[in-house]
């Protein structure tokens, strides 16, 4: 039986370089430090409110005073999506 021809395979070529963009990071070391006061002040903005009874942090707002501590805690939250 005949042996069958050996193909010569095509020298490889390597793809050409692809031209790296430029990634421009913006300084944002703020960020994680704001996030976290934010969030840190609507935790005890929270507890103060539970410890002293609804006296503090403001008598006037009554129950709202949590709304007040959640609205720093999801600031803190908004935030957070800056963070690189």
């Amino acid at each position: 039986m005949p042996k069958s021809r050996i193909r010569k395979k095509a020298d490889f070529t390597a793809p050409p370089a692809k031209q790296s963009t430029s990634i421009k990071l913006t300084n944002r070391s703020w960020v994680a430090p704001v996030m976290l006061a934010l969030f840190l002040i609507g935790l005890a903005w929270i507890v103060v409110f539970y410890v002293t009874e609804g006296d503090l942090p403001i008598d006037a707002l009554g129950n709202w005073n949590i709304v007040v501590g959640f609205g720093f805690i999801a600031g803190g939250f908004g935030v957070s999506t800056q963070w690189k």
